[in-house]
C-alpha cells in the first residue's frame, strides 16, 4: 500500500553556492558523513549532493501529513547499493513519523529515484507499507 509520494527539483547551483559560503557547516548540517564521502568522490560533487538534497525532500514529503512539520537533514540518509542504485535509509524523526504512518502489520520501504541534468537535479519517492512477514523454520 503506498502512504505516500513527493517530488522535489533543486537547481545544482544553488547547492554548489552554499557549499561555497558555508562549506563544512553547510554540508554537516545537511548530509550525513556517509553522504558526503561518497559526494566528494564524484567528478562533479555538487551535482551528488543536490541530487540528495532533492532526494531528502522528496522523501519527506512522502513522509508528510497535514499536520507533520519539518524532518532534521540527517534523519534522510540516500545511499546507492551495490549496483548504483539509490536508497533509502531512516534514522530519528523521519523513522519515526514513518513508524506512525505505517499499519501494525507492516514496514516501510522508501523508494527512491534521482536524476540530473544540468543545471538542475530532480528526485521522486514512493513511501510504501509493506506486510511484515515472518519466516517459520
Amino acid at each position: 500500500m503506498i502512504l505516500g509520494i513527493g517530488t522535489d527539483i533543486c537547481d545544482i547551483r544553488r547547492i554548489e553556492q552554499s557549499i561555497d559560503r558555508f562549506g563544512t557547516r553547510f554540508l554537516n548540517k545537511t548530509f550525513t558523513p556517509h553522504e558526503q564521502s561518497y559526494c566528494e568522490s564524484k567528478a562533479r560533487p555538487g551535482m551528488s549532493y543536490a541530487k540528495r538534497f532533492a532526494a531528502k525532500e522528496a522523501v519527506a514529503k512522502a513522509l508528510s501529513g497535514t499536520d507533520t512539520g519539518s524532518l532534521n537533514w540527517l534523519s534522510v540518509e540516500i545511499e546507492n547499493d551495490p549496483s548504483g542504485r539509490p536508497r533509502v535509509t531512516l534514522h530519528n524523526d523521519a523513522l519515526a513519523r514513518s513508524t506512525a504512518i505505517c499499519p501494525l502489520d507492516c514496514v516501510v520501504s522508501v523508494h527512491v529515484s534521482l536524476s540530473d541534468d544540468y543545471p538542475y537535479a530532480t528526485a521522486f519517492a514512493i513511501a510504501e507499507a509493506v506486510p511484515n512477514v515472518r519466516q517459520t523454520p
